[in-house]
């Protein structure tokens, strides 16, 4: 394909009139080093598929272009930033754009395997993303997603912090979870009143059934869902305390002491006493 020239990132903005969407989550990163550097963190993109969510006017597409990934697929909302990067779109083969609400896509029946998801993620849908995709975690390689700051401590929050809670036990169960960057408000456009981080999670490899799946939710829902509760009484309506006595966990304990081991071993002692 013939070489292209492209617009600056900030000229894109311009011409397709991509003011940022508050309603949206919009905030747009614009720096190429910094792009580069979050396409990097990604690891070796060689072979596998790339999927982005919001891609914007594409700053980091085109980082991911950069890289040896066999194809980019952005899925994008804004119809302007649709037009956006179906002008990038013009310039590779590799890149394929699907015009969709991310919360109801499929990646998996979209987008073949081996897939990874590298994203700016909407602030205002992120943590509803990510509870979404770890329920289907096994058909991912990787996930590295950038978040507001206090999501991205949420996630890879450990036991007896402020921020541990059901999605940390959830995170950390079905992945391994690692903070990569923080990045500053400033480094975005418009600039957000919060710092923002990039995390990378790589799906552990025995992941669970299904059925132990729907189980760790329930638990974990009751379990954090009245935090400053002990566990004899935030669990109540699962068994409470003989559930406990059944995991061999202290049920005056509450949850955010409890480890992600802890809270498998009520999941076992919760289908045990379910089936």
């Amino acid at each position: 394909m013939a070489e292209i020239s492209l617009p600056s990132l900030a000229e894109t903005i311009r011409i397709f009139d991509l003011r940022a969407d508050k309603s949206l989550g919009q905030h747009f990163l614009l720096d190429p080093s910094l792009l580069a550097r979050i396409a990097a963190a990604a690891g070796n993109l060689a072979g596998l598929n790339v999927i982005e969510i919001g891609p914007g006017p594409g700053g980091l597409t085109r980082a991911l272009l950069e890289t040896k990934a066999v194809s980019v697929t952005a899925i994008e909302f804004d119809k302007r930033a649709v037009a956006a990067i179906t002008a990038l779109a013009a310039t590779t083969d590799r890149l394929h754009i699907i015009e969709a609400d991310a919360m109801k896509a499929d990646l998996p029946a979209l987008v073949p395997a081996p897939r990874v998801v590298v994203a700016n993620l909407p602030y205002n849908i992120g943590t509803l993303l990510l509870v979404n995709w770890l329920q289907q975690a096994a058909e991912f390689q990787s996930l590295t997603l950038m978040f507001q700051l206090e999501v991205a401590d949420r996630v890879c929050a450990m036991p007896n912090s402020r921020t541990y809670g059901r999605v940390s036990v959830l995170a950390q169960w079905l992945c391994d979870v690692s903070m990569l960057m923080r990045i500053p408000a400033g480094a975005f456009a418009p600039p957000p009143k919060v710092e923002s981080a990039l995390i990378r999670l790589v799906p552990r490899p025995h992941q669970p059934t299904r059925e132990e799946l729907k189980a760790m939710e329930r638990l974990t829902a009751a379990a954090f869902g009245q935090r400053r509760k002990m566990l004899r009484g935030a669990l109540k309506p699962l068994g409470g305390e003989a559930l406990c006595a059944e995991a061999g966990i202290d049920a005056s304990r509450r949850a955010e002491t409890l480890s992600v081991e802890e809270f498998v071993a009520l999941m076992r002692a919760l289908m045990a006493r379910d089936s």
